[in-house]
């Protein structure tokens, strides 16, 4: 890892990324259409492991932490988000709300691992907490009309996956912490495979048996959303993000996460005609100038 400047091709990449993730919600809708959520669940992760889990090995780790990564990522993140687009949230809004990962990782970090939070953060969590408000005062303030284009069910379900992504960054900072020689490519490939089988239970469990075999008529744009979601957005979009983080420094990198609900929210109202209010326009700001305030405070910082 240097400092040097991004090349050309490390800023194509980091470009990429950022327009693989902010599609990724609306291929996720996409998919809702003709499968349930668990269902999309599983079909996701069948598609991104085979067929590379038969050229690449199980990472140099002990199994657990392959499985607690697999279900915090897979099953709590994914299967509360796929919930929560059904139950009543927009992709645009989505692509927004998930960003807020980044500070339940403090908290969290600062509950478990007893890290401290910067400055920069402090005024990013302050942000952010004003942001949710907005969102919030949404259903306060406008109980029908353009507000019920989302539903508080959604938004939350939506926070939810948020936090468990947040729990899964905490598990990868411990395998950090505990290896150094370890393939992160393997490891988020083989913990791909936890997610398989939890989803097909709950799907046997919870999903109305008339839907069980849905997939069989489903469309072909519904096939292409999880060929996009496993393929493109998990394998390529991860492997892309995790080849710019060993050749240069977080802090140059993590800046381009911005762009991802900037690319959500367009191609939302593009795409799928979703709407935005008022006090969901104010939340959105809020929360990208909190993950502004975090991303780039600590650079202005250190210089």
């Amino acid at each position: 890892m240097h400092g040097k400047a991004l090349s050309g091709g490390d800023l194509a990449a980091a470009l990429g990324v950022v327009v693989i993730w902010g599609v990724n919600f609306v291929a996720m809708k996409f998919g809702l259409r003709d499968f349930t959520p668990f269902q999309l669940g599983a079909a996701r992760y069948v598609f991104a492991v085979f067929p590379l889990l038969l050229f690449i090995r199980p990472p140099k780790i002990h199994w657990k932490w392959v499985v607690v990564y697999g279900l915090f990522q897979g099953v709590g993140q994914f299967g509360t988000l796929f919930i929560g687009l059904q139950a009543g949230m927009t992709a645009a809004l989505a692509s927004v709300l998930m960003q807020t990962q980044v500070f339940f990782t403090a908290l969290f970090g600062f509950v478990l691992l007893h890290e401290r939070a910067s400055r920069p953060l402090q005024s990013g969590l302050v942000l952010a907490a004003v942001g949710l408000a907005c969102f919030a005062m949404n259903y306060y303030a406008m109980p029908g009309g353009a507000a019920q284009a989302t539903t508080l069910a959604g938004f939350l379900l939506t926070l939810c996956a948020a936090a468990m992504w947040a729990m899964s960054n905490i598990v990868a900072r411990g395998v950090q912490k505990r290896y150094t020689d370890y393939s992160p490519v393997a490891f988020v490939l083989w913990s791909s495979t936890v997610a398989i089988l939890p989803f097909v239970g709950l799907s046997f469990a919870f999903d109305a048996p008339a839907t069980r075999w849905q997939w069989l008529d489903a469309r072909p744009s519904s096939w292409l959303a999880v060929a996009y979601l496993g393929w493109i957005a998990t394998i390529l979009g991860y492997s892309l993000w995790t080849g710019l983080l060993k050749r240069h420094p977080a802090n140059r990198v993590a800046p381009f996460s911005l762009g991802v609900p900037v690319v959500g929210l367009a191609t939302g109202m593009l795409v799928l005609g979703e709407a935005v209010t008022g006090w969901q326009w104010a939340g959105t700001a809020l929360v990208v100038a909190a993950l502004a305030c975090v991303l780039l405070g600590g650079l202005v910082n250190r210089r």
